[in-house]
C-alpha cells in the first residue's frame, strides 16, 4: 500500500513546489505558451497522482475493484502490491479521493453551466446593442460585431463560430494597423481557445482554493493568454503596434496611473512588449518543452514500478 502513500507525496511536492518556482521565474514572460504548458503538465500530474492513488486505494478495500483494476495483469504482479495487508483506511482513502473527484467534476459542470448562461447574457445585450438592420443578416452571424459605442473596446466572444466584438470608440481611436493588431490579437485567443484554459483553471482553482498549485495555475494563466495573444499580433504587426494599441484602449481607465488598478496587467504587458526581451533558444524551448511532457509520466512510473520489479 506503499505506492498511493507515494503517489499523494508526489503530489503535494508538485503542488506545493512547482508554483513558487514558476511564479519566481522571469522566463516565463517571455515564453508565455510555453509556460501555459508547463503549468498544464504540472496540473495534469497532480491529479493524476490522485487518480491512480484512488484506484489503488479502492483495490485495496475491495475485492471486487481489485478483480477489475488487474485483471489484464499477469500472474504476480497483484502480490508484488501487497494491498491485501493494509487495515480499512485504504478503504476510507479511496472515499476521500473519489469525493474530491466528484467535486472537481461538479465545479468543471458548474464553470461550464455559467459560461454557458454568461455567453447568453452577452449574446442578449450585444443583440440589443447591435440590432437587425433592413436587408441584411443577423448581426450576431457576423465574424465581426461593431457597437455604437463611445468608450474604446474590443473583446472575443467566444461561441460557436467565435466573433469579436469592438465598439467604434475603438474604431476611432486606433490608427492604421493598430486596429489590425487588436482584431489579431483576438483572433489568437480564438485559435487557441483560451477560454477553455481559463475555465477549467477557475474551476479547480474555485473548488480547491487553498491548493497552492491550482490558485497559482488561474492567476498564472489570465496574464499568460493575454501575453500569448499579445505575441500572435506582435509577430504580424510588431511589438510597438500592438503597445500602442493597448495604450489608446486603456488609457482612459486609469490602468496606467499610479497605484494599484485593476487594470495593472495591462501596463506590465505594455512594459513587456517595449522591453522586447529575447526569446529563449530554440534547443532551450525544446528542452523545456520535452521535459514537462515527461512530468505526467511520473505519476505512471511510480505506480508500475512494482510490477515491473515482478516482470524483471
Amino acid at each position: 500500500m506503499m505506492v498511493p502513500l507515494a503517489l499523494l507525496a508526489l503530489a503535494a511536492v508538485a503542488a506545493g513546489v512547482a508554483p513558487r518556482v514558476l511564479t519566481r521565474s522571469s522566463w516565463p514572460e517571455r515564453e508565455p505558451v510555453l509556460a501555459l504548458w508547463v503549468w498544464q503538465c504540472v496540473v495534469a500530474a497532480v491529479l493524476l497522482c490522485c487518480a491512480l492513488a484512488m484506484a489503488l486505494s479502492a483495490a485495496s478495500a475491495w475485492q471486487v475493484v481489485r478483480n477489475h483494476v488487474f485483471a489484464p495483469a499477469p500472474p504476480g504482479v497483484v502480490e508484488a502490491y501487497a494491498l491485501s495487508a493494509h487495515g480499512p483506511w485504504s478503504g476510507a482513502l479511496a472515499v476521500l479521493l473519489a469525493c474530491g473527484g466528484a467535486w472537481t467534476g461538479a465545479m468543471l459542470l458548474r464553470e461550464v453551466v455559467e459560461a454557458r448562461s454568461r455567453r447568453r447574457r452577452r449574446r442578449a445585450e450585444l443583440r440589443g446593442r447591435a440590432p437587425q438592420l433592413p436587408g441584411e443578416g443577423p448581426s450576431l452571424e457576423k465574424p465581426l460585431v461593431v457597437l455604437e459605442d463611445d468608450r474604446p473596446d474590443a473583446w472575443w466572444l467566444p461561441d460557436t463560430p467565435p466573433r469579436l466584438v469592438i465598439t467604434t470608440g475603438a474604431l476611432h481611436r486606433l490608427k492604421g494597423r493598430q486596429l489590425d493588431a487588436v482584431l489579431e490579437h483576438e483572433q489568437g485567443h480564438a485559435r487557441a481557445r483560451h477560454d477553455w484554459l481559463l475555465h477549467c483553471s477557475s474551476a479547480l482553482a474555485t473548488g480547491f482554493p487553498r491548493v497552492p498549485v491550482f490558485a497559482g495555475f488561474r492567476d498564472q494563466v489570465r496574464q499568460l493568454v493575454e501575453m500569448a495573444a499579445d505575441d500572435v499580433a506582435s509577430r504580424r504587426y510588431g511589438r510597438l503596434t500592438i503597445a500602442l494599441a493597448l495604450v489608446e484602449l486603456n488609457e482612459d481607465r486609469g490602468a496606467f496611473g499610479p497605484g494599484s488598478h485593476p487594470l495593472a496587467q495591462v501596463s506590465q504587458r505594455v512594459h513587456r512588449l517595449l522591453s522586447a526581451a529575447p526569446r529563449l533558444s530554440f534547443g532551450r524551448r525544446v528542452r523545456m518543452t520535452a521535459l514537462a511532457s515527461l512530468v505526467p509520466l511520473l505519476p505512471l512510473l511510480v505506480t508500475f514500478v512494482p510490477a515491473l520489479t515482478v516482470l524483471d
